[in-house]
């Protein structure tokens, strides 16, 4: 495999396989065994998935945090987000430390549920469909989106393979994951089982997070320069012998 290709088997790092241990012991432990055998009935997703009448009406503000650790009975939502985690999310956590990856695995996660909120409200004021208000979303995907976008960012010249054979650069697949998934809202509206809205989330956020951080890094560079730095001058030594001239450059 040439240099810059996304390897099949990347390593896994701690904070990501925190968070993949996480995710599974409580899909099994909560999803498929207490809600689906024990229960039969979806109190789970009702209580710790995001359901936006509960976090508007009753106030139950765990749900935007709580919803990204609880997935479907279906095997492949759980296992694409875990390895998208996986295989996207290592090298970031390489690249930034666990500290931060994790802030911003938390602030893609949460802030596409706040702007999937602010969507089907607006919604369901404007169509009188109250449906998406009262339906619970459930999954890491929000921020799983938020991660891919970063990826793509960073390591936009990487080649990956579409659904694992078409190569491409991650950009590329980054903005094609985009347009499927407005695609996708657009064809199936807010009735469909997938979320894409918080999707799209995701990515949104991701972007405006990273664009935030860039700026306000860049802020501080300046205002650290302006305050302790000082001034570059440049020098020219006119009288060495032969007339040459001997720049120099001076703090």
């Amino acid at each position: 495999m040439s240099q810059g290709q996304l390897q099949l088997a990347v390593p896994m790092t701690p904070m990501v396989k925190r968070l993949i241990i996480v995710n599974m012991v409580l899909w099994v432990g909560l999803v498929l065994i207490l809600q689906k055998w024990i229960l039969n009935e979806p109190l789970i997703f009702n209580w710790f998935g995001f359901v936006p009448n509960s976090v508007l009406l009753d106030f139950w503000l765990w749900q935007p945090f709580t919803y990204m650790f609880i997935h479907s009975d279906n095997v492949f939502h759980v296992l694409f987000n875990m390895l998208t985690l996986w295989w996207f999310g290592s090298d970031l956590e390489t690249r930034w430390g666990a500290k931060f990856f994790l802030l911003y695995y938390f602030v893609c996660g949460v802030g596409a549920a706040i702007l999937y909120l602010i969507c089907v409200t607006i919604y369901s004021l404007a169509t009188g469909d109250s449906l998406p208000l009262s339906a619970p979303v459930v999954g890491a995907s929000g921020a799983v989106f938020g991660i891919m976008f970063a990826y793509g960012k960073l390591f936009g010249d990487r080649v990956i393979y579409f659904m694992m054979m078409f190569p491409m650069k991650s950009r590329m697949f980054v903005a094609l994951i985009g347009v499927v998934e407005v695609l996708n809202l657009l064809s199936g509206g807010m009735q469909s089982q997938t979320a894409n809205l918080a999707h799209l989330g995701g990515l949104i956020v991701g972007f405006a997070f990273l664009k935030g951080w860039d700026y306000w890094q860049g802020g501080r560079r300046r205002r650290f320069t302006q305050k302790n730095g000082r001034t570059l001058k440049l020098v020219v030594n006119n009288e060495k012998p032969g007339g040459e001239s001997n720049p120099k450059y001076w703090n």
